[in-house]
């Protein structure tokens, strides 16, 4: 259920019914290679947030799903064409305003399904969770997929931090939106194996001083829709797990 779709006593309702659970998708707008669109962290946020509702309406959960935050903190790949970045300190204080938004309207928990792993949106999503859950107004439940637990169920590329438009983001892209894939690019593209985990370590700033010219890393001639669905689905089981542990 789309908290937008709802009129203002359909959204009453919903909450009134009980324990009442808002997913937030954050995503970013930057360059994904010459393959995947400039939204591919909004679209793969969606996809986990709605597999994560899906999870826990199985389970008797209320569930909504609030319009993504499609802007973000996005240094590393300013340099590059299409790219919006914002200050890491407005999305630190429209997540918290949201949050306190979600509990005046008696939203008990706000789960934030993160796509976009730059250092900077991390940390800005972080303080958000902390000051919301300092303030009492909200439950917060945040899985921070860099951790190396989260990190390891998510495939090799992953874990390797080569995976920015690589095989990872777009055989979820070719699940999720292959419309949007271009794909005779994608597959003649040349693997491009460096981890911007280790560029970070080392003090690089950006995709260009990483290496990644072309804004992507990985191997994204090799992936597939069906790795795509699988990676939705653990993404997903990542969220509700996180929800259901904060609900106790």
């Amino acid at each position: 259920m789309h908290w937008q779709e709802l009129n203002s006593p359909q959204s009453e309702q919903r909450v009134a019914s009980g324990r009442t659970i808002a997913i937030l998708p954050l995503g970013a707008i930057e360059a994904h290679g010459p393959h995947l669109p400039l939204g591919t962290d909004v679209w793969i946020a969606e996809a986990m947030a709605k597999s994560a509702a899906a999870l826990l309406e199985k389970s008797g959960c209320s569930v909504v799903l609030l319009p993504a935050l499609a802007y973000a903190p996005a240094p590393f790949a300013n340099l590059h064409a299409g790219t919006l970045s914002i200050r890491p300190e407005t999305l630190t204080a429209l997540v918290v305003d949201l949050g306190m938004a979600c509990g005046l309207r008696g939203i008990e928990l706000l789960a934030l399904a993160n796509a976009h792993f730059d250092p900077v949106q991390l940390g800005a999503i972080h303080a958000a969770a902390d000051r919301l859950r300092e303030s009492g107004a909200v439950r917060v439940a945040y899985p921070d997929l860099t951790r190396r637990r989260l990190a390891e169920r998510l495939g090799e590329e992953f874990r390797s931090g080569a995976c920015h438009a690589g095989r990872y983001e777009t055989s979820i892209l070719l699940a999720e939106r292959p419309d949007l894939v271009d794909d005779r690019a994608r597959r003649e593209l040349p693997a491009v194996p460096i981890s911007l985990v280790d560029a970070m370590r080392e003090g690089h700033a950006t995709f260009g001083a990483a290496g990644m010219d072309r804004a992507y890393c990985g191997d994204p001639a090799s992936a597939t829709a069906s790795e795509g669905r699988t990676l939705i689905a653990e993404l997903g089981a990542i969220l509700a797990e996180a929800v259901r542990s904060e609900l106790g």
